[in-house]
């Protein structure tokens, strides 16, 4: 979130004469200058320390301290006395100050504490009209952004919440801490791509349909997309759709997950491959098992859930008594094998290798769906 906005003030006062008075030793000064918001002041600039007050635009500080980049000052072996201390921008003019304060003692032996708070009504009072309507309006934009920080910070630990409720099956939770965000913030493309995951998990295919789709909308309009959002977005999009009967929007869905991000199109084709499988879409299987192949050829899933979609379409040569199994299906179970050879469906595999192989005397039964 943005940072507080500092005041944009052209604030320059020509000098006020001050009484000081000398005393024996040294002493330290420290503080801090605080801008018209009350927000520390940023943009550097210095604390002047004047004795026996100003009698010429020309009088040189007798000590000039810098101001960092949180308005803090300070300075060692001041000797102890009364000051008028100044505080200058870096572009204010040396016959000028920002601000000053009369009668600061410095005691030797201690570290004297004097801020410069430019909040203060005295110093507000004398602004113009019209910088002090400036600062009323940084202080509305202030205010607001609080606010918005204040609001972030819950909303990120709601959505961490979230997340875990995801990760330990917690649907229910998940989707109505994100349903209820959701309704706070609607513009944010996060909360509804987690309620959309949460109400996948809870099987809820069109609400996951419609949460997904707006959080895509919203982050995708934006001016940066994240890729990993939008992939994983599109990647539960393709399992909703497919579990909601749409199989041509559903593999448009992983198409796009792809697209959006490159680097994870290997996992998404897996995911539409294992998902076409589950709800009996042979041929949309291979393709999509064709698909995650091609995006990445060392992951043996795929392998195995093409030949398990092709064996379904094996027949029995009368002839030879063979099983005549479509082209693809005896090189997808070997290659499985190839690259787990003692995966979890390895069995299965080598079993429907060597039935291929042998002649078969009863009509073929492929193997059972896993």
């Amino acid at each position: 979130m943005a940072a507080l906005i500092a005041a944009a003030l052209p604030l320059s006062a020509p000098y006020m004469g001050a009484q000081t008075a000398a005393a024996g030793g040294s002493g330290k000064i420290h503080g801090q200058v605080i801008d018209p918001t009350g927000s520390p002041m940023v943009g550097g600039g210095t604390i002047s320390l004047y004795e026996g007050g100003m009698t010429s635009p020309n009088q040189e500080a007798k000590y000039t301290l810098p101001v960092d980049a949180e308005g803090n000052y300070k300075g060692d072996n001041v000797a102890a006395g009364t000051y008028t201390i100044a505080f200058r921008k870096p572009d204010t003019p040396k016959d000028k100050v920002v601000d000053q304060i009369d009668g600061v003692k410095v005691v030797a032996g201690a570290d004297t504490e004097q801020n410069d708070d430019l909040s203060r009504p005295d110093y507000i009072k004398t602004l113009t009209p019209e910088q002090r309507k400036a600062l009323e309006e940084t202080k509305a934009k202030n205010a607001t952004i609080l606010k918005e920080n204040s609001q972030i910070k819950n909303l990120n630990a709601d959505l961490a919440k979230a997340r875990q409720d995801d990760k330990d099956k917690n649907y229910a939770d998940a989707a109505a801490l994100m349903q209820k965000d959701a309704t706070i913030k609607p513009d944010a493309a996060v909360l509804w791509v987690e309620l959309g995951l949460a109400q996948r998990g809870l099987k809820q295919w069109s609400d996951a349909e419609t949460s997904l789709q707006k959080g895509l909308a919203l982050d995708q309009g934006a001016k940066k997309p994240d890729p990993n959002m939008d992939g994983a977005a599109e990647d539960a999009l393709g399992e909703a759709l497919a579990s909601d009967g749409k199989i041509p929007e559903s593999q448009a869905a992983y198409d796009a997950a792809a697209k959006v991000n490159p680097s994870g199109a290997g996992m998404y084709y897996q995911n539409e491959t294992i998902v076409m499988q589950r709800i009996g879409q042979a041929d949309a299987t291979v393709a999509a098992a064709d698909k995650a192949i091609a995006a990445d050829p060392k992951r043996p899933i795929p392998y195995y859930l093409k030949g398990q979609a092709l064996i379904g379409k094996a027949t029995l040569d009368p002839k030879t008594g063979k099983i005549v199994a479509p082209a693809g299906c005896q090189e997808a179970y070997q290659t499985y094998l190839q690259l787990d050879p003692t995966g979890p469906f390895a069995n299965d595999a080598k079993g429907v290798l060597a039935e291929m192989s042998q002649t078969q005397s009863t009509n073929y039964k492929a193997s059972k769906k896993h």
